[in-house]
């Protein structure tokens, strides 16, 4: 068995058997305010967004930083402007905060990706990242009583390190697999593809018909444990629970909004996993990593973002879920300010984290802002540092979560959740600016 099933088949069993208690984690600290938000959809874009091309457009930068994207769009909030090719988040920008000072430093992946997600610098310990700890804080060991896992990502796992590090496998995501635009969305342990539900309830039949053992064993409470545990899997496998994986009986409509594409349909089942109460849905969003032809990909990319994130917050909004919902959008770094035209580049961008752009939007933080600003080029932060854990403490906050809570290390060592200057870190501070 390799290791990406042993995970999901992990995640799986937590399902089932954290609904009954069956894994107790260790005491649990009390949030320090009452949580504006109740669950995160995290959209990480593996391999850096460009935040000229998105974001922060530069257009007075001249060709060689902004190349065809000269013409930026006015939003529906006076005074922000955003990337000519998301016309359709243009007109949600009222709904969401945009962070143009975001900064590390670190052009490498690895560490870049390791940074924004668990907002600790590198070094020592491998730290969980955020929806590690928000499983923590808001899963099993909180009390949640959901049939899905508490943090599930599709549709597979983001981080280029252990997402739930020393915390250990039980903090682990539920990494889907699958293509969420096929019908039927084969998420892998779940659904299994060629095997009728009718199959799947004829197996099960005849596995209870076996199970003489167990029946003889009456009411032993280890065996009605095991049963509880099944009838949960089964449950999720092929009643409601699992239902929530499948787009195809949504309104086509809002299916065209979204976007027919495996990002859209993602965008659709992460607004479907919050409404059922899952606390933390990540969406990799793959294929950012642009160092050739970067135009040529982001024509096509930036229009099948736009339809999904825009769609995605209309879609809270419609529903009256954004204001419990984080949307955190972003990657590890943004992509050079000045293009690379030669050879073998032919109008590429590197990778770039000395300054770059993320957004974040509903759950308590206010929509129609900017905060901090990049330089004429895009190059430097020129007002309002924002480092990874200034940003993910905030969202900790909004959830109700004690940034100074321990976290479960296996030495037993005092850990908390959030980094402080004591760790030999630079802080901007929480974005009280925007946080309500």
């Amino acid at each position: 068995m390799n290791d990406m099933n042993l995970n999901r088949r992990h995640a799986m069993g937590l399902a089932a058997a954290g609904a009954y208690g069956l894994l107790p984690g260790a005491p649990l600290q009390a949030a320090v305010k009452p949580a504006r938000a109740k669950a995160v959809i995290q959209i990480w874009m593996w391999g850096g967004p460009a935040h000229l091309d998105t974001f922060d457009p530069k257009p007075g930068a001249g060709p060689d930083y902004c190349g065809p994207y000269a013409d930026p769009i006015a939003t529906n909030v006076d005074g922000i402007q955003i990337g000519q090719r998301l016309p359709l988040l243009a007109q949600q920008a009222d709904k969401y905060s945009i962070i143009r000072s975001m900064t590390h430093g670190i052009n490498a992946h690895e560490t870049a990706s390791y940074v924004t997600q668990t907002g600790r610098p590198v070094g020592g310990d491998v730290f969980p990242c955020v929806g590690a700890v928000v499983s923590r804080f808001r899963g099993y060991d909180a009390g949640y009583k959901g049939l899905l896992p508490p943090y599930i990502v599709l549709t597979k796992p983001q981080g280029r390190f252990s997402e739930s590090g020393f915390m250990g496998l039980r903090y682990k995501p539920f990494a889907t697999g699958g293509k969420p635009s096929a019908t039927p969305f084969t998420v892998e342990g779940v659904i299994q593809k060629g095997i009728t539900q009718a199959r799947q309830e004829s197996r099960r039949d005849l596995l209870a018909a076996l199970d003489t053992f167990g029946k003889k064993a009456g009411a032993n409470p280890q065996f009605q444990h095991m049963d509880q545990c099944a009838d949960q899997a089964y449950e999720l496998i092929l009643g409601d629970a699992g239902k929530v994986f499948d787009v195809k009986d949504e309104d086509p409509k809002l299916r065209e909004r979204y976007g027919k594409s495996d990002f859209g349909a993602s965008c659709l089942i992460a607004r479907k996993l919050v409404e059922a109460g899952v606390p933390y849905v990540t969406i990799n969003y793959t294929g950012w990593d642009t160092h050739k032809k970067h135009f040529d990909i982001m024509n096509n990319k930036l229009t099948e973002m736009d339809k999904g994130f825009s769609t995605l917050l209309d879609d809270l909004k419609q529903r009256g879920l954004l204001d419990s919902t984080i949307v955190w959008w972003g990657g590890e770094f943004g992509r050079g300010p000045k293009i690379q035209w030669e050879a073998p580049w032919n109008g590429g961008r590197s990778h770039y984290g000395k300054c770059f752009s993320h957004v974040i939007a509903g759950g308590g933080f206010q929509g129609g802002q900017v905060v901090g600003a990049s330089n004429e080029k895009g190059m430097e932060v020129a007002d309002r540092p924002v480092y990874p854990w200034d940003l993910i403490g905030s969202i900790y906050e909004q959830l109700g979560i004690d940034t100074n809570a321990q976290l479960p290390h296996p030495q037993g060592l005092d850990v908390r959740v959030c980094a402080t200057e004591a760790d030999g870190i630079s802080m901007g501070g929480r974005l009280r600016e925007i946080m309500s």
